[in-house]
């Protein structure tokens, strides 16, 4: 069914959980992040809103999913993830529902509340640490699983969205992903993950099986690793939403500046299968630092000429490939690195600062973009990059007996 592992196949239930969440995954993912970007415009023209009040429902959206990540990671460690993923489903399809109807700013921004706290429950932190209790020793092959199926969430919600916004409205639009959530990722959720939560955790065991740093050495390790996620967060989130309008900045016509940003995806997949089949042979370190390295190496290159086309092709694959790697790593190496005791709590405090980090990044960019255009972005984004660089080098070289 799902090849993975070192040559073993991935059945239930991790095989059943890995396709199950990834389905929800490109679900949430596609409703809520990718959703102005389709339905933007007919929202703005008929609430009355700017443009950037629009796009600051996403903003709302990771700042509160940030707010809460700590305490559901820590709940996640003792409870499991079946309930607390299910009741996320229910949150999003009653947020979107609110959305549907809203009728100005103040329900506008209440139901991207409701969506931030859904994510939390129900989003990428979620979802990872569900397949972490059930996968174990396999996690991170289950998890590449995840992120290959969940890279798919534009591809196919992008025209899916156009396609019903085209038929139904936005507002219909709007209760058919509602729908999706409710009939759908509900009950997914309550059927593809255990009914019991994970075993009482053992420090002792935990330790000795996950292979983690020794407790002493964790503190720094965990400060470095925030900073090197979280800088490269602020990035990946900034340059996405932006990577259009920074390579039309450059010279390009907007139909090259589509098709260069269409790159993104099948290079993030490619990775993350290179990562499934081959993540075996070689350490998460390396993994990370290569991550880490390709980002500020794309962005130089681009800063140096970014109106040349084959400058622009090198660099949009490598934003894509550190990008495809660290949706991995954001959750395989607090992992490796921590152990399975406590990877929710682990998880959800890693999760604030990024989403913190990743909810200014748009306007952050947009603000610069408009002061310093497109070679200021830039700048600013390759120093974001090397920051994070740095940090993951200086994790390496304190965690050289992570394989």
């Amino acid at each position: 069914m799902i090849r993975a592992l070192g040559g073993a196949t991935i059945f239930a239930p991790v095989g059943r959980a890995s396709l199950g969440l990834g389905i929800t995954q490109i679900i949430a993912w596609g409703t809520t992040f990718l959703m102005p970007s389709v339905l933007g415009r007919q929202i703005q023209d008929e609430l009355g809103l700017p443009s950037e009040l629009v796009f600051a429902g996403i903003t709302v959206m990771f700042g509160v999913g940030a707010l809460f990540a700590p305490r559901i990671g820590r709940l996640m460690d003792h409870t499991g993830a079946r309930l607390i993923m299910t009741a996320g489903s229910l949150l999003y399809a009653l947020s979107l529902t609110i959305l549907a109807f809203c009728q100005g700013p103040v329900v506008y921004f209440l139901a991207w509340i409701g969506m931030g706290a859904a994510s939390t429950l129900a989003l990428n932190t979620p979802a990872s640490i569900a397949l972490a209790q059930i996968a174990g020793p396999r996690a991170r092959q289950a998890i590449a699983v995840l992120a290959i199926i969940g890279g798919f969430a534009s591809t196919i919600f992008w025209p899916l969205g156009g396609a019903l916004v085209a038929l139904f409205g936005w507002r219909g639009t709007v209760l058919t992903y509602a729908a999706m959530h409710l009939l759908i990722c509900t009950p997914i959720h309550f059927a593809a993950l255990p009914k019991t939560p994970p075993p009482p955790p053992n420090p002792t065991a935990a330790h000795a099986a996950s292979g983690g740093l020794p407790t002493e050495e964790r503190p720094y390790a965990f400060l470095l690793l925030n900073i090197s996620l979280s800088f490269g967060a602020f990035v990946f989130t900034g340059f996405i939403v932006h990577v259009i309008e920074i390579l039309r900045g450059l010279g390009h016509p907007p139909a090259s500046a589509l098709f260069f940003a269409s790159l993104i995806g099948p290079a993030q997949v490619g990775i993350r299968v290179i990562e499934l089949v081959f993540g075996h042979r070689y350490s998460f370190m390396t993994s990370a630092v290569m991550g880490s390295a390709m980002l500020p190496f794309g962005l130089c290159l681009m800063l140096i000429d970014g109106n040349n086309a084959a400058i622009v092709i090198v660099c949009i694959l490598a934003y894509g490939i550190s990008n495809g790697l660290k949706a991995v790593q954001r959750a395989t190496l607090p992992l490796a690195l921590f152990g399975r005791s406590q990877f929710g709590a682990y998880m959800g405090r890693l999760a604030l600062p990024q989403g913190i980090l990743s909810a200014i990044s748009p306007t952050v960019l947009a603000a610069v973009l408009d002061r310093f255009g497109a070679l200021g972005a830039l700048g600013l984004t390759f120093a974001f990059a090397m920051i994070s660089l740095i940090a993951m080098i200086l994790l390496a070289r304190r965690s050289r007996t992570i394989q």
